[in-house]
């Protein structure tokens, strides 16, 4: 149930689970008190596997196991649009597909599985313009395929949020507000994080100010954060960012992510914003952590059960001082689950 007035707390759930199984990933976040997950990279018995990788079997058994544990999936955590949108040979190991076979397989099957786990959300990325190019000079091709991908997931019922990343052509919040704004879709929301974009030499400023140009398409927010870097920050044409060699990520508000000042600012939006989602399907507005507190990269993270634990705590401690409001699993959750009557408080 959508909570108007506050936001759902979910977590990359491959983040909390050192071997990826899917017992350990969902005992780690019951035990933290999530109710919510996205779903990444899991192993279901049959070694790890990538959410775009699972078998029908393999599905079930998941579901069969979010219903022990209490689960239930926030987003499709896929890796649509990490290919490359041209295919040229410009020193990097990303893969090409042709994009009609893109959409015709690998889209369709990550809205089939959205479906298969009832959720409303597919998590996606802007494609890879070739390396040391400028950005901006792939923007109509980049603004068409993902017009393309948002109506395949509009037709299924399905909202497609594009996280700011490095690297990519929506690599800071103005270029995906562009994207946003030219794409033009009800099916299209930008996914914030700020860590994305510290890394990339962005200060604490400047982290605030490409927030606000996301804020009109805002459909939720990644938690993570990076300690400051110490550089003057990126310029308009870019640099390319080693994502496997960064070292200095860290909970929400120890860095320079600016969170303190952006939850409160999305608290002022929570009513408007929760409504629009609803209107989609969407049960409200999602704070994912992925907090990579033990080191990320291009396609994934690590936090361990404890550093997830100790990335929530941190959230909420920004939460309670922005004064925004959220829910973790309580006793009378627990009542609930086992079948009793709920006390009445006194």
């Amino acid at each position: 149930m959508a909570r108007s007035t506050g936001v759902l707390l979910s977590a990359l759930a491959d983040e909390a689970a050192f071997d990826l199984t899917a017992i350990e990933q969902f005992s780690a976040l019951a035990a933290i008190g999530l109710e919510y997950y996205s779903l990444r990279f899991i192993d279901i018995g049959r070694g790890i596997k990538n959410v775009m990788q699972l078998s029908m079997s393999e599905i079930q058994k998941i579901r069969h196991l979010e219903d022990r544990y209490g689960l239930n999936v926030a987003s499709i955590a896929s890796p649509i649009g990490k290919v490359k949108l041209i295919d040229a040979n410009d020193g990097t190991k990303n893969r090409y597909v042709p994009f009609q076979k893109y959409l015709e397989q690998d889209v369709k099957k990550a809205c089939e599985f959205a479906h298969a786990f009832e959720t409303k959300l597919i998590r996606g990325f802007s494609f890879y313009p070739p390396k040391g190019s400028r950005p901006e000079d792939h923007l109509e091709e980049a603004v068409d395929r993902i017009g393309r991908i948002v109506e395949t997931c509009h037709r299924s019922d399905l909202t497609f949020g594009l996280e700011v990343e490095a690297n990519l052509v929506g690599w800071n919040g103005d270029m995906l507000a562009e994207i946003h704004r030219r794409v033009a879709h009800p099916a299209l929301v930008l996914v914030f994080d700020a860590a994305n974009l510290v890394v990339q030499g962005c200060s604490e400023a400047e982290v605030y100010r490409q927030w606000t140009a996301m804020k009109p398409g805002l459909g939720w927010v990644h938690i993570k954060d990076y300690a400051k870097v110490p550089t003057r920050g990126r310029s308009r044409t870019g640099s390319h960012i080693n994502e496997d060699s960064l070292r200095n990520f860290v909970p929400a508000g120890q860095g320079a992510g600016a969170h303190h000042k952006i939850l409160k600012d999305l608290k002022a939006m929570l009513p408007s914003l929760s409504k629009k989602l609803e209107r989609r399907g969407i049960p409200g507005v999602f704070l994912d952590l992925e907090p990579h507190v033990r080191g990320g990269g291009q396609f994934g993270g690590t936090s361990g059960p404890d550093g997830m634990g100790i990335a929530l705590r941190s959230l909420c401690e920004v939460l309670d001082s922005s004064k925004v409001s959220y829910h973790l699993r309580d006793f009378d959750d627990l009542l609930a689950a086992r079948g009793d009557r709920v006390p009445k408080k006194k």
